[in-house]
């Protein structure tokens, strides 16, 4: 039994023995977590909701260095959170969790209850799992969240979730409680919030004011499109650029800006800054025939 656990011990211990060094203990006035440097100039990664409203705090690096950090910028629609540290050591690799596959080795490195470079080990129990997140009255779903056997409990939120390779795939977060794994991914959707925050220090976003559902297309539009869903619209908001767009209970959204869609997921992916005020096509299929409108968004306001 000891040799067939040999190559997966190996395997852990060659990550934990990379990813320990890049991960560091954050702590603020109120709270603290983890948070993974990630740029050769001190940047680190972590969680929006371990940074909460503070502006600054002190990281603690594996070897016990410490260092003061800034809070570049958060977007607590995304649970995700820049600092830039005084010093740091050198950066972790990020990988992309669009990469990974169920049962797939993951080692998560943290701070849990206040312990440094703590690991624990476990395989990708699910992937596209949906984490509902609010700021204000404004409300969102992290899409594509990874899910993992591997115990996450109160520090490790703003950790690393590495793959066997030790490139990180995921910042961890235990925001559903003691036990049960959740990390927000790293793909070309949160590389691209997170190079917002390192510039802008805020991630813009536009809205529609539309609520929906997947739902699958009529066989004979799926066979003429390749598309097998899109999104049911069960919502219009009144008012909103959706309604004045006039998108309807009941139409069946088949593609935003040329690109398909096939979940509400879909959408929020057009929905950043550079769509604020442009006309964002939308095709839907309305009583057996295909629409096009163009919404023209409006940003997102919070609070």
């Amino acid at each position: 039994m000891a040799e067939e656990l040999d190559p997966y011990s190996r395997t852990v211990s060659a990550v934990a023995r990379t990813m320990t060094t890049h991960v560091a203990s954050v702590a603020m006035r109120r709270g603290s977590g983890s948070a993974v440097v990630f740029t050769e100039d001190g940047h680190l990664l972590t969680n929006a909701h371990v940074i909460g409203g503070a502006t600054h705090g002190e990281a603690t690096y594996a070897d016990g260095e410490e260092s003061r950090f800034d809070v570049i910028g958060a977007d607590p629609l995304s649970d995700l959170a820049v600092l830039r540290a005084t010093t740091a050591p050198e950066p972790a690799t990020l990988g992309n969790a669009d990469d990974l596959v169920v049962g797939q080795l993951v080692v998560a490195v943290g701070s849990p209850l206040g312990l440094a470079g703590s690991v624990t080990a476990g395989v990708v129990s699910a992937l596209g799992r949906s984490l509902p997140v609010r700021q204000g009255q404004a409300a969102r779903v992290i899409e594509d969240v990874i899910q993992t056997d591997a115990a996450l409990n109160p520090g490790n939120s703003g950790g690393a979730l590495a793959d066997s390779h030790a490139h990180v795939v995921g910042i961890n977060t235990a925001v559903a409680g003691f036990g049960l794994g959740l990390a927000v991914p790293i793909n070309a959707t949160t590389r691209r919030i997170i190079d917002t925050l390192m510039i802008e220090g805020r991630v813009r976003r536009a809205y529609l004011g539309v609520v929906g559902t997947p739902a699958p297309l009529p066989d004979d539009v799926a066979a003429r499109t390749g598309q097998r869903a899109g999104l049911r619209v069960i919502e219009v908001v009144s008012g909103g650029p959706a309604d004045k767009a006039g998108l309807r209970k009941g139409d069946l959204v088949l593609t935003v800006a040329r690109e398909q869609v096939h979940d509400a997921q879909g959408i929020q992916r057009k929905l950043f800054a550079e769509v604020i005020g442009t006309d964002l096509a939308v095709t839907v299929l309305r009583n057996g025939a295909m629409v096009d409108v163009y919404a023209r968004p409006t940003e997102l306001t919070v609070g």
